[in-house]
């Protein structure tokens, strides 16, 4: 059923109604998929990946319980559910196109155990998302941002996590004199984002800062045979972190966005991203993200990316950006509670009416595998919701063994590219080169100052047993005297102040790169 133009979602049949289709030339209008959990979300994202990627266009989507790698092998009659996918084929007529069938996929692992390790540096991160990361407060985001000027500012490149960790200490030892033109530099607040860099160690992040980073074009391969790639990261140990899972997509989309050329409205989407449990990116999220986000949402879809957000609630997704999403698949809502009944009406005026569809209704007691859908026809008009089976996948339900996995790792088209990590010369470098010369230069100055009052002691040994005493006006004698006890001054207060000083430098210094 899918055509050069569009994708077969599901429907058909008398109880259905008419087919549903996805149109390319409308999927980057981005899009919803949400239904509590176990009504079919994970299938639907399957098949839709299947669709886009038989149709040539790219996929990006997350696995937060790792089903969707059977997408990397074709379906088998073998499967308990086999009887029940031909029987819903031909219950909505594709039984006689339906058939099993593998897709090209690409694995993907922020820890690299699963897939391909997957980093980004903490300069492309950048001071916005890395906030909203560790969660700090408005000053403390300040002296972040300060931190990442002063950066871009001295020439020190910030790779990993080790990199920012040295720029902080060193920001806090040059605070007096920055604060003069950046602004106030709290050792408290360098402090806060310290711990919060021990936390964000804590939890794996230390993986995802660092070199190689990832190459965006490395998500947009096409096989010979005009397959578009899947990838697929693997996020269900991720999700243990969600914030730095949420993280994370944001800043792929953000890294699409400010990378891709415009496009204006292509015949089809360059690449289609799935950010599943959506609802992650938007708890507790400040305005400003908010407004990063919907920005990204409206302005992508002109560098050919359609943006589909996965959660169990529509009311999970901002009013602002659910309204940018024209393709809609609702599975079902249950209402439970007076918020749950007030959540399902909601989510039933979002739909475009039809009289023979009673939507609040239908949304609560569609089964599993079906969905009330909308997507954009001509003009980009919504289409009428109407109830519709979802088409049984043509992939494997369900896992791959490890083996399975493996072999696909194997024969990915990045494979070997990311897999070394790689530590060039960076801020932690050239922050240790200074403290290492701050160091010696401190040590070297307090050998001379310790070696000075030596040889005075001995110049003066010298005049006293050598029998010749030297002449000399009075005037010139006392102004030498005062010169001999001024500078001896000087020596004393040096020794009491410069020569701490410079221990207590050495000390620091010295010691702040000690077993790193």
């Amino acid at each position: 059923m899918h055509q050069s133009d569009q994708i077969f979602v599901g429907g058909g049949g008398a109880e259905y109604g008419e087919g549903q289709f996805v149109r390319l030339d409308y999927a980057n209008r981005h899009g919803l998929i949400a239904g509590a959990t176990g009504t079919g979300k994970t299938v639907t994202l399957q098949i839709l990946a299947e669709g886009f990627s038989k149709m040539g266009v790219p996929v990006f989507l997350s696995d937060v319980k790792g089903d969707l790698s059977g997408l990397s092998r074709a379906g088998s009659a073998a499967h308990k559910l086999h009887g029940t996918f031909l029987e819903r084929a031909e219950k909505i007529g594709v039984l006689d196109s339906y058939a099993y069938e593998a897709f090209p996929v690409t694995f993907w692992d922020m820890f690299g155990k699963d897939g391909h390790p997957v980093r980004t540096t903490v300069a492309e991160m950048g001071p916005l998302l890395l906030s909203r990361l560790l969660e700090l407060t408005e000053a403390q985001e300040g002296v972040l941002n300060i931190a990442f000027r002063v950066a871009d500012e001295q020439g020190l490149a910030l790779f990993d996590l080790k990199d920012l960790q040295a720029l902080l200490v060193w920001l806090g030892e040059a605070r007096k004199d920055l604060s003069l033109r950046y602004g106030n530099i709290s050792v408290a607040s360098i402090g806060a984002i310290q711990r919060r860099l021990l936390v964000l160690e804590n939890q794996g992040g230390t993986e995802l800062f660092g070199e190689p980073a990832l190459e965006l074009a490395d998500l947009f391969h096409v096989t010979p045979e005009g397959y578009g790639q899947i990838n697929i990261l693997s996020a269900d140990k991720l999700m243990a972190s969600p914030r730095l899972y949420a993280t994370f997509l944001l800043w792929l989309l953000s890294e699409l966005f400010e990378s891709l050329p415009e496009v204006g409205d292509p015949d089809k989407p360059k690449l289609v991203f799935f950010f599943d449990e959506a609802h992650l990116l938007f708890d507790d999220a400040p305005k400003a993200l908010v407004d990063k986000v919907e920005q990204v949402a409206r302005l992508i879809r002109s560098k050919g990316v359609g943006v589909y957000f996965c959660t169990q609630n529509p009311d999970d997704v901002p009013e602002d950006i659910l309204g940018q999403l024209g393709n809609r698949i609702q599975h079902a809502l249950r209402a439970y509670t007076a918020r749950d009944r007030k959540a399902l009406k909601l989510a039933a005026q979002t739909y475009r009416d039809n009289p023979d569809l009673d939507i609040e209704t239908a949304i609560r007691e569609v089964g599993v595998g079906e969905a009330i859908t909308s997507f954009l026809q001509r003009k980009g008009i919504p289409g009428m919701a109407q109830r519709t089976l979802i088409r049984p996948p043509s992939s494997q339900l369900g896992p791959v063994s490890p083996m399975e996995r493996a072999e696909t790792l194997a024969y990915s088209p990045v494979s070997g590219k990311y897999d070394t990590r790689l530590d060039r010369k960076s801020a932690y470098e050239v922050l240790k080169a200074r403290a290492e010369k701050a160091a010696a230069e401190a040590e070297a100055a307090e050998a001379a100052e310790e070696e000075a009052p030596a040889l005075e002691r001995e110049y003066r040994a010298a005049r006293r047993y050598s029998g010749t005493r030297v002449t000399r006006s009075t005037s010139r004698r006392s102004a030498r005297e005062q010169d001999f006890g001024t500078a001896m001054t000087e020596m004393v207060m040096k020794e009491l102040t410069g020569t701490t000083g410079r221990r207590m430098v050495r000390g620091i210094l010295g010691g702040l790169f000690k077993g790193r």
